[in-house]
């Protein structure tokens, strides 16, 4: 029995599987530690096979340097993209850092070696709250969506205009800024009026010491009122799911 195999039709798929392993093991949530690198390894072979109609049309054998060169161009293609997909959805997760920042949780600090997630309390719990809702809401198909798009947009082995990759960076560090202030901005706004209320009655009765009541109200606030952030979580994914669409559009 004789295999017939297709030299161009196995070094498209390979590039193809590469852009998407290098992808998958940036972008959230496929990034967290909680799926074994066998089972990324796994999805992005799976992924490149469902292209491969599309990545082998019109795809010609390359010579040694020039399948090492588009070797070289597909993991930074995957990583550019799965980098801007981090950008977005970090949003969540410095919104947890800026609540722990101003409810008084920042002192307990600690990094979860699952989730490769450096804060306190809030932090880690946004960023676990968004990994679920992504996969309960079915975002991450969409995210999967885009990216087998971008095939069509970027053919493997093509040449990639680093100003678009660069300006659509900008664009997501600029809106990770804006989308986390936004998140957490309700609450920040009542724990600053706390502390302004406290400094009001250390002026007026000093003998109070109010600020020794500083930590404990705070952090009640921060527990009363996170409630809130977590109801409208759903939504923010929801368009955090837009933006990170819109940036891979525009990287295309």
């Amino acid at each position: 029995m004789q295999l017939a195999i297709n030299p161009a039709w196995m070094e498209a798929v390979m590039l193809a599987a590469v852009r998407m392993t290098t992808f998958l093991v940036i972008a959230p949530p496929f990034s967290s530690r909680a799926f074994p690198a066998r089972i990324k390894a796994m999805l992005a072979i799976g992924l490149a096979l469902a292209v491969s109609p599309a990545v082998t049309a019109g795809y010609t054998s390359l010579d040694t340097a020039g399948f090492l060169a588009a070797l070289a161009l597909e993991l930074l293609m995957g990583a550019l993209l799965g980098f801007l997909v981090m950008i977005v959805f970090s949003a969540v997760q410095s919104a947890g850092s800026l609540i722990d920042l101003f409810g008084g949780f920042q002192l307990a600090q600690g990094f979860d070696p699952q989730s490769m997630v450096n804060g306190a309390q809030f932090a880690r719990l946004f960023n676990m709250a968004a990994v679920v809702l992504i996969f309960s809401t079915g975002a991450y198909q969409l995210i999967i969506g885009g990216l087998t798009r971008s095939f069509s947009a970027l053919p493997i082995g093509g040449a990639i205009d680093l100003g678009r990759p660069v300006e659509a960076m900008t664009t997501g560090i600029t809106e990770l800024f804006l989308s986390s202030v936004q998140i957490a901005g309700p609450l920040i706004v009542i724990l600053f009026l706390a502390d302004v209320g406290l400094g009001l009655l250390t002026r007026v009765a000093p003998a109070l010491n109010a600020f020794a009541l500083g930590f404990p109200l705070k952090i009640l606030l921060t527990l009363t009122f996170a409630v809130t952030v977590f109801v409208a979580l759903p939504q923010i994914i929801e368009s955090l799911t837009g933006d990170a669409l819109k940036l891979l559009t525009g990287v295309n």
